[in-house]
């Protein structure tokens, strides 16, 4: 019988959940004016599947149009692939749909463009367990645990780069069954398209050698967690870099004082936005190597924020074309695009209000991120992290309230669904579905 090719077309929504619809391939052309059909309550689509609480009701329409620049099509064999899309959310005049976590990224990169004449490069570095190897292989970083793998990092690395992804590395992770994939940088809005289809594809490749890549925050309450780690730096319109400054205290120049600085002060809020679900919390605790406080530190991967090494630079212009500053508060239960846009936004808001870092950097940590520096601690719950982003004006004003408060409503509800559950049977929960 004959096989019709399909091609998904999806949008990373508020749960980090990639949905959409199929449609023939044929058809894309077509597609790309008419989009698939699309309802505003699908936006308030828990995690778990089910609309747990919407303000949108019943009535209206959206188009899902999906975005040519994003088309993944990679054949696996004669008859197996991976066909999808990523697309835009609009109403039905073709405007913006002022819900589209993509548009949210869009207008952020927009204004960092407009007010402060750079743009943004980024690149998300994703943590997960591959279910298909031996639990017996716990050598963390090591060989053994590398070749029980098997064809997985290969077939992963093969699939990436005939995605138009530039794959850069794959390691065997700290903990049980962990591993760890990261890519070169991009321009924002493709840096997020790429965390997206490398998840996806991490997914696919699993699912093709018959096991699954299970991205949760956390397996177990007391394990080790699992990042999506957001690398950034800033270009100007030339695309020299503006970020460094190595006569500076933080290494950091005016401009990159007051993005980084932006961030920090915004990062109480923004938290619910780029550690999005209960079992987060799990991770953000203190010995994980996991972010605690709200701080800035050279090298210290236990800092919310972190500058990173520079490897052997051929050059000082190669030095500043890889300096880059990681945001290590988040993980693969936030949309990349809420994620990454809530870093945009923040750091925008720090050079709108010339924000700078304190003159003294702080003391080195001790990479647990369990420090006695002079620092202000992440909300510990995503209960307190929502309450937080839901006071907080000036995010209300970058999300657009109906934005803002749909978010909080899924959330909210989210939080709901689990009460009373242990927090075994929360990372349970989300262990199936991320």
């Amino acid at each position: 019988m004959r096989r019709e090719k399909l091609i998904f077309v999806a949008t990373c929504d508020l749960s980090g959940q990639v949905r959409g619809k199929a449609f023939p391939v044929e058809d894309l052309q077509q597609r790309l004016a008419t989009g698939v059909g699309y309802t505003h309550s699908n936006i308030m689509m828990s995690a778990f599947g089910p609309i747990f609480s919407t303000s949108f009701g019943t009535a209206g329409d959206l188009m899902l149009v999906p975005d040519p620049s994003s088309l993944v099509d990679i054949a696996f064999s004669d008859e197996d692939g991976e066909r999808f899309c990523l697309g835009d959310l609009l109403t039905m005049d073709r405007t913006p749909w002022e819900c589209c976590p993509r548009e949210f990224l869009k207008r952020g990169l927009a204004a960092l463009r407009q007010e402060a004449g750079v743009e943004l490069i980024a690149a998300f570095e994703h943590e997960f367990v591959y279910t298909g190897i031996d639990e017996a292989l716990p050598t963390s970083y090591g060989i053994r645990r590398f070749r029980g793998q098997g064809v997985f990092g290969e077939t992963l690395m093969g699939a990436i780069r005939s995605a138009g992804v530039i794959p850069d590395s794959f390691l065997p992770e700290y903990g049980l069954r962990q591993f760890e994939v990261t890519v070169g940088p991009k321009p924002g809005l493709r840096a997020a398209d790429e965390a997206v289809i490398v998840r996806e594809l991490t997914r696919a490749v699993a699912h093709q050698l018959g096991h699954d890549a299970i991205f949760a925050p956390m397996m177990t309450p007391t394990g080790t967690g699992n990042g999506t780690h957001i690398h950034f730096s800033l270009l100007d319109q030339a695309g020299r870099p503006v970020m460094p400054d190595a006569s500076s205290t933080h290494c950091l120049s005016d401009i990159g004082s007051a993005f980084v600085s932006g961030v920090l002060s915004h990062l109480p809020a923004i938290t619910a936005l780029t550690a999005a679900s209960i079992a987060s919390y799990y991770r953000l605790t203190p010995g994980r190597w996991a972010p605690t406080q709200i701080d800035f530190r050279d090298g210290d991967r236990g800092a919310a924020l972190r500058l990173c090494p520079v490897f052997a630079p051929s050059s000082a212009a190669d030095a500043a074309r890889k300096f880059n500053v990681e945001y290590r508060v988040a993980d693969a239960t936030s949309s990349p695009y809420m994620a990454l846009g809530a870093v945009v936004h923040a750091g925008l808001e720090g050079i709108r209000r010339k924000m700078t870092l304190p003159r003294q950097a702080p003391p080195p940590g001790d990479g647990t991120g369990d420090s006695d520096a002079e620092t202000s601690g992440l909300p510990t719950s995503l209960d307190a992290a929502i309450s937080l982003l839901e006071a907080s004006e000036t995010v209300r004003e970058w999300m657009g309230p109906r934005l803002h408060a749909a978010y909080v409503q899924l959330k909210r509800s989210e939080l709901e669904a689990l009460a009373g559950l242990s927090e075994q049977a929360v990372c349970d929960r989300y262990v199936q579905v991320y």
